[in-house]
């Protein structure tokens, strides 16, 4: 049970270990999680990013309980026999040492332990992974992104810091510059900070080469919102509404407003070869 938001390290140990003991009794491994977010969290990952990287992890079965009012009123000893047990039939329950359920958060791990006599389970209780004695959090990968720090970031999440969207209509103005790129809509709020990035773009499980830009477009004074474009080298594919995912490699450089689209041109094609070379690295 948990949010999982980044199925971060920490989160892995847990389903990994949930999918070791479900195959070995020969079982269902099912995760229990929560949408929208119990303490209305800013996300790192969609939910349907979560869900695809819970699958990949081995897990059967996924359940998404809608956490809205009324099942927030839920009592953490009705949640466990009338949810976990009458409903999913749990066997081992897999929790983080910090995780709180039912109303008022009041329900955790000790809530489970005594209450596994009574409803004929067992409770595996998992303790939160550190790093430089801080823990491996949501939370901390959240400040970690909005800082800048992806290579830190994507080593606790195990993964480098992606944007998971849909391929969307966009200005056309990279396409006419000769960058054509796809003008992603990101389905989390969770962003890295504006600049020019050499990426990974996956698209229907195949990985490709590109760069992405991440900004408001300062040179063609269009400053009213947050753009995600992508150009992915040597791809010349329709995919409007596709989905898609971005992992950040390495930053390039920042943000910069040009005096005219020439000189932004001849700049993104100083971006592209550098990306192309920090991609290519041994």
């Amino acid at each position: 049970m948990g949010v999982f938001d980044g199925v971060h390290k920490a989160h892995r140990c847990i389903l990994k270990d949930a999918v070791k003991i479900a195959r070995a009794i020969k079982g269902t491994s099912i995760v229990v999680t929560f949408w929208p977010h119990p303490q209305r969290q800013e996300s790192l990952y969609s939910l349907e990013h979560r869900l695809r990287l819970i699958s990949e992890l081995g897990i059967d079965a996924c359940i998404v309980i809608n956490f809205n009012k009324r099942f927030s009123q839920i009592v953490a000893e009705d949640f466990i026999k009338n949810i976990l047990v009458a409903k999913i039939g749990a066997y081992y329950i897999y929790v983080g040492r910090n995780f709180r359920f039912g109303k008022g958060a009041k329900g955790n791990f000790l809530t489970l332990n005594r209450l596994s006599c009574i409803y004929n389970y067992k409770v595996r209780v998992f303790d939160v992974i550190t790093r430089n004695y801080q823990p491996v959090s949501s939370t901390s990968i959240r400040r970690l992104i909005t800082k800048g720090k992806l290579s830190t970031a994507g080593r606790l999440l195990c993964k480098p810091v992606s944007v998971y969207g849909e391929v969307i209509k966009g200005s056309s103005l990279a396409k006419k510059l000769g960058f054509p790129t796809a003008n992603i809509n990101p389905h989390h709020e969770i962003l890295p900070p504006s600049g020019i990035y050499a990426v990974q773009a996956i698209l229907n499980n195949k990985k490709f080469n590109g760069v992405c830009y991440i900004g408001s477009k300062p040179t063609f004074n269009m400053h009213n919102r947050k753009n995600i474009e992508v150009h992915i080298f040597n791809f010349k594919k329709d995919i409007y509404g596709e989905r898609i995912e971005i992992q950040f490699i390495a930053k390039i450089r920042n943000e910069k407003k040009f005096k005219s689209p020439q000189l932004l041109a001849e700049q993104i094609r100083k971006d592209v070869a550098c990306a192309k070379r920090v991609l290519t690295r041994p």
